[in-house]
């Protein structure tokens, strides 16, 4: 039996099809403009905007379980009208699907959010997630949809690639003192959505760490780790910004926690052990 990874060139879908594939899972992913470099993995373009190529796809895979981590922005065909069709696409031939959400869906007025919470989007992104959301649903009643935040690595992700690049001073930028997520290690999100899957879940799950940090929290907590000067990081707050968006919004992910053997580590946990042996392999 297949599993198919919808996105799997990007970061989170890398590390679904690594850990897929150490479970010895026969695994199939989807890619947008180029494939990833896992061999282990049968690669297939699609736009998810072409529902014919989709059903063919689908067809041609026969998967067991579909796990979209797919990402199209604020692009209302990719990110809230796609997944739909890929919904009824997986309903129709009797396929497990897990679909990835976003914290963005909420507006962060409560601050705190657990899967009772109904969505409130301030931005097209969030609003288009909240559409996939509902639609995925009801087409799909089984479908899981899985609302995760900031995605961590151990180097790899965007939000460590821009610490990096403030730290050196090659990028400007600024880290708000005053915008709080609960940010996931991919390791931890991959392991809790691939265990989602192979129960009976369905519904609405937060799958974030139990830390609320700031993004400039989150970027001295990623500098100390990797060995930089996290006092090169810019601050401001995001209140005095031109930038849309929630301030707040800390996901309650208990609920989940409490049907995984998957730990969801903070931030403040993950981030801790330094990467580098020390000084002198630097030198």
């Amino acid at each position: 039996m297949t599993t198919l990874i919808v996105g799997g060139s990007g970061f989170l879908g890398a590390e679904l099809i690594r850990q897929a594939t150490e479970a010895q899972q026969t695994m199939a992913a989807t890619y947008a403009t180029r494939p990833g470099n896992a061999s282990q993995a049968a690669w297939y373009h699609l736009d998810l905007r072409d529902a014919a190529r989709l059903d063919a796809v689908m067809t041609e895979v026969s998967p067991r379980l579909v796990i979209n981590a797919s990402s199209g922005g604020a692009d209302w065909a990719v990110t809230a009208q796609a997944p739909i069709q890929l919904a009824m696409t997986a309903a129709r031939q009797g396929v497990r699907l897990v679909h990835v959400s976003s914290d963005a869906v909420f507006s962060g007025a409560r601050v705190h959010y657990d899967e009772s919470r109904l969505p409130d989007p301030i931005t097209p992104y969030g609003a288009a997630k909240a559409a996939a959301e509902t639609g995925v649903l009801a087409v799909h009643p089984e479908a899981v949809v899985a609302r995760t935040s900031l995605i961590i690595g151990d180097g790899g992700s965007a939000h460590e690639r821009l610490v990096h690049e403030l730290a050196a001073g090659t990028r400007a930028g600024t880290l708000f003192t005053d915008d709080f997520r609960c940010p996931v290690h991919v390791a931890d999100l991959a392991a809790a959505l691939l265990e989602l899957a192979s129960g009976n879940s369905s519904g609405i799950h937060h799958v974030a760490g139990p830390d609320a940090v700031s993004r400039h929290e989150l970027g001295v907590l990623i500098a100390r780790r990797d060995g930089l000067d996290a006092a090169r990081l810019p601050t401001g707050l995001r209140a005095d910004s031109p930038l849309s968006g929630a301030l707040d919004v800390r996901l309650d992910s208990r609920a989940t926690q409490c049907r995984l053997s998957t730990t969801l580590r903070g931030a403040r946990e993950f981030c801790k052990a330094p990467r580098w042996p020390g000084p002198s392999a630097h030198e």
